[in-house]
């Protein structure tokens, strides 16, 4: 398969930059669920598709272990100071915008086995059904992300060729595509 060729459809999709890393070279690591845990970004508990609610970390490390390989990638968004929390919003917005779409397409590809992880946690929904107590709306586009799965995203940056910091005042988001051809 040419991993150039789907990296380059990525970034015809939308991404700021694309590349495929073997999973083996990627570093998974318990200490991002402790991070989740600190609730820094408010979902601990609240959003099906992030701790606790994602699962044990070690099966879910285990799981993205299982992938061969991981079509990483990014958007940049551009700020207007470091401050600047509307536009960071709406990088995270045109973010998930182009992980939907690529959740679309990785669907049509020939992969033996799949999984989309994402920017922080799922963004299908405007509010979580966790949040009202209801069950998943959409459980088969429903989207994890990176860090649930225990994988450190700056290393992870590294390995696929990118910066995981792109320059004052912009915002980086990655997300992968995980998948195994047989």
């Amino acid at each position: 398969m040419d991993y150039s060729a789907l990296a380059e459809q990525v970034r015809g999709l939308g991404a700021y930059k694309a590349g495929v890393v073997d999973l083996q070279d990627v570093r998974f690591d318990r200490a991002f669920r402790a991070m989740c845990e600190t609730n820094a970004c408010g979902n601990y508990g609240k959003c099906w598709m992030c701790p606790p609610d994602a699962g044990d970390i070690d099966a879910l490390m285990n799981e993205a272990q299982s992938y061969q390989k991981a079509l990483v990638y990014q958007t940049v968004g551009t700020l207007e100071d470091s401050y600047d929390f509307e536009g960071m919003m709406e990088a995270a917005r045109l973010h998930n915008e182009l992980s939907r779409a690529l959740a679309k397409w990785f669907a049509t590809l020939p992969f033996a086995k799949k999984l989309h992880l994402g920017a922080g946690g799922c963004h299908m929904c405007g509010v979580c059904a966790k949040r009202t107590n209801e069950p998943c709306r959409h459980p088969e586009l429903a989207m994890p992300s990176l860090e649930t799965y225990g994988i450190n995203v700056s290393e992870l940056a590294a390995s696929s060729g990118m910066k995981y910091i792109n320059g004052q005042n912009t915002v980086t988001y990655f997300g992968a595509l995980l998948f195994c051809e047989a």
